[in-house]
């Protein structure tokens, strides 16, 4: 599979989280493969600069800015797709956020703990934001008889990562719904799967000191972390088979936290 390839011509794919990071380039790798893309982001500026450089690249692309923790606010995102397209194909849940902590901690005889906004936060975006961005996508296709395709980004720390509570129930919880989608909506055509990323470089991981960034290196069995264009790729891959559903696909060069 190539990126010169057509293969989604005419498709219409949404994407979360899309104006930067992973999500820009699942968005840049399945627009150069013919698919008309939807970016939605909760930052305007960083939506408009998406959608330019995207534009730039020859690839059909259209902004929307969407609070996915918010019922209304993704209500409101879904009718203004609708005014703009006829049908969706495809939708990727890839918006997400972190708040790492640990559950409790003591130093200097002090204890703090994990706070209830931090467990929240994650838990309204990485799993609410995919409950409804997901709910309303499955409805749109149902609707207008399109087998489309429902892909949601977990992450190999759905199954427990130090300092992450929050992160890794929200992206079990991901993972859950993802085979229980696909158990249920197999039914319409549709076809729901996951993409569980490892670590991969990101501007989050740019901004590690050099020291930890190699740690990170050393334990993957491949020495090195991946790039958005392999998990763009893995996206497409999902896109792309018509017999691959209701599985999470874990993309993290051998590491299994």
């Amino acid at each position: 599979m190539t990126e010169s390839t057509q293969q989604f011509q005419g498709k219409h794919i949404g994407v979360t989280g899309g104006a930067r990071g992973l999500g820009l380039a699942m968005a840049r790798t399945l627009g150069r493969q013919g698919a008309q893309i939807s970016i939605v982001d909760i930052d305007e500026t960083a939506v408009d600069e998406a959608v330019n450089s995207l534009t730039q690249d020859g690839i059909a692309a259209r902004g929307y800015t969407a609070n996915v923790a918010e019922e209304a606010s993704v209500l409101s995102l879904f009718e203004r797709l609708k005014a703009d397209h006829n049908r969706l194909d495809g939708w990727v849940n890839n918006a997400g956020i972190l708040r790492d902590g640990l559950l409790i901690k003591q130093k200097d005889g002090e204890l703090t703990k994990l706070s209830l906004n931090q467990w929240q936060s994650v838990i309204d975006v990485n799993l609410t934001g995919v409950f409804l961005c997901g709910r309303e996508a499955a409805a749109w296709m149902v609707e207008s008889q399109t087998a489309g395709v429902i892909v949601n980004i977990s992450s190999i720390s759905r199954v427990g990562n130090l300092g992450q509570t929050n992160y890794s129930a929200a992206k079990a919880g991901v993972a859950a719904m993802t085979v229980t989608w696909a158990k249920e909506l197999a039914r319409y055509g549709i076809r729901v799967a996951g993409v569980a990323p490892g670590f991969i470089e990101t501007e989050m991981t740019a901004s590690m000191k050099p020291e930890a960034l190699e740690r990170v290196n050393q334990a993957v069995p491949l020495k090195r972390m991946g790039k958005p264009e392999n998990i763009a790729e893995a996206v497409s891959f999902v896109i792309a088979n018509d017999y691959y559903s209701g599985r999470i696909l874990e993309v993290d060069g051998a590491l299994r936290i």
